[in-house]
């Protein structure tokens, strides 16, 4: 479902994205080309001065938030995944290649290219460097606890790969399924 907010700002959706007929897009949202949107996702942009911006090849799967406040921007960079059901809250900065683990909160923080946040970790108010590994359950809302982080292990990197190759098939999948049967 696509709706306008209070400022009658429209979602824009690459014509070669897919998204499923339960999620509920509001707002100033842009979404890129080949993204996967799956089901029971929300993505709202309704605050005054508020966007969001999910980038080409990105996948955002079942039950995932993504919410911008008042005057702030979430931006989600290429070849990311935000796994089912977690939380990204703006304002936000999500770089390249980076994987949002099941249940995990990410607020008002800046992860750069190839950042992984483990399941159910919560990343608060902070500066995530490049290539680096939130733990399962991590607490990181400070400058010294970023500074413990350790590197992305190769074995997750493939695993990141693999994540966001495996939601582009869905995607185009879908997409072509919908084709078929003459729908948008």
């Amino acid at each position: 479902m696509f709706e306008k907010n209070l400022q009658k700002d429209i979602p824009r959706v690459h014509k070669d994205s897919y998204i499923h007929d339960t999620a509920v897009i509001i707002g100033k949202v842009k979404i890129g080309r080949n993204v996967f949107v799956g089901p029971s996702v929300i993505i709202r942009a309704d605050e005054l001065g508020s966007s969001i911006t999910i980038h080409d090849n990105c996948n955002v799967q079942d039950g995932v938030v993504v919410h911008a406040l008042s005057g702030t921007e979430v931006d989600i960079d290429k070849n990311t995944s935000l796994s089912h059901g977690c939380i990204v809250h703006g304002s936000c900065k999500v770089g390249q290649g980076c994987f949002i683990g099941f249940g995990a909160v990410v607020f008002n923080s800046i992860l750069s290219d190839n950042v992984i946040i483990k399941h159910l970790a919560v990343v608060e108010g902070v500066k995530i460097l490049s290539n680096k590994l939130v733990p399962n359950g991590a607490v990181i809302d400070s400058k010294v606890k970023t500074k413990g982080l350790k590197d992305m292990p190769k074995e997750l990197r493939i695993f990141t790969h693999k994540v966001v190759k495996t939601n582009l098939g869905l995607a185009k999948g879908y997409k072509n399924m919908r084709l078929s049967k003459g729908r948008k």
